[in-house]
């Protein structure tokens, strides 16, 4: 642990990007201290700008904090990215695990299973299960984990594919181990590097999927996000450029932060990079 640091540590641009998700995250669960109100609650004047009436970014066009908003729309951002993305992983760790490990009709079945939602453009699917479900933060998980499991499922795939045949695993085999023991007590922890390094990096594209469904209308309408905060202040742009300005900037840095994380981790994982170190 003390060598991956060191190593994660050479990078920085990827402590840049951990400092930035340390402050959204330290934002997101202090929230309810600094704004204790609704963030859907009328506070004041509408469209007043940044630093005026008691607003520091300004209110949008029914008198709500557009700094509420931010703060409280980073919790539901960072809880759907973070619950999708793992809802996405478990499902492609699975898939991936079966179809590399037993290989013949089993692989072909599950990967061509993947590929047919791997045909299907990612954010339109998103909107036609949030569009048949209705609108609500379990859809938009249940959306952004059926539209991202197949990368997993195939890189898991290739790490099985590659490592059945091991000498270790061969071994595992001759002392009688059943193949879910060594699927996931033998194999499955020799790819962990690459599944947290395109799982960190899921969540960045999860956190877009849920903007752009918020944006368009589709998000839960009892809960504020950025996406909602956004779509909410698109007709406003050129009046009170603050309303989408603030919650785009901070979907920006977010997204950013997350993946400089997300290399930095590639670069502290990859065995290959580590050699050269």
């Amino acid at each position: 642990m003390h060598s991956f640091w060191k190593r994660f540590a050479r990078n920085r641009q990827a402590l840049f990007g951990l400092a930035i998700l340390g402050c959204i995250l330290i934002m997101a669960a202090t929230a309810h201290l600094f704004f204790p109100t609704d963030p859907f609650s009328l506070a004041g004047q509408s469209m007043s700008p940044p630093g005026q009436n008691g607003f520091l970014l300004g209110s949008d066009s029914l008198g709500r904090d557009v700094a509420a908003g931010i703060a409280h729309g980073a919790k539901t951002s960072l809880l759907i990215g973070l619950v999708a993305t793992l809802v996405a992983v478990l499902i492609g760790v699975i898939m991936g695990a079966l179809a590399g490990y037993y290989g013949g009709i089993v692989d072909d079945l599950l990967m061509r299973t993947t590929e047919m939602f791997q045909t299907i453009p990612s954010f339109v699917f998103a909107i036609l299960l949030v569009a048949i479900m209705k609108p609500s933060i379990e859809s938009i998980v249940i959306a952004i984990a059926v539209v991202s499991w197949p990368a997993v499922a195939r890189l898991v795939r290739g790490e099985f594919l590659s490592l059945r045949n091991r000498e270790f695993v061969q071994a595992c085999h001759t002392i009688g181990m059943s193949d879910v023991r060594i699927m996931l007590g033998e194999i499955l922890p020799n790819c962990l590097s690459p599944i947290i390094v395109i799982g960190s990096l899921m969540v960045a594209t999860a956190i877009l999927i849920e903007s752009g469904l918020a944006f368009l209308g589709l998000g839960d309408p009892n809960i504020m996000s950025w996406g909602f905060q956004v779509g909410a202040g698109r007709t406003l742009l050129r009046s009170a450029w603050w309303v989408c300005t603030f919650p785009g900037i901070a979907i920006l840095l977010t997204v950013l932060a997350i993946n400089l994380v997300g290399e930095g981790l590639n670069d502290a994982l990859n065995p290959r990079l580590r050699e050269r170190s």
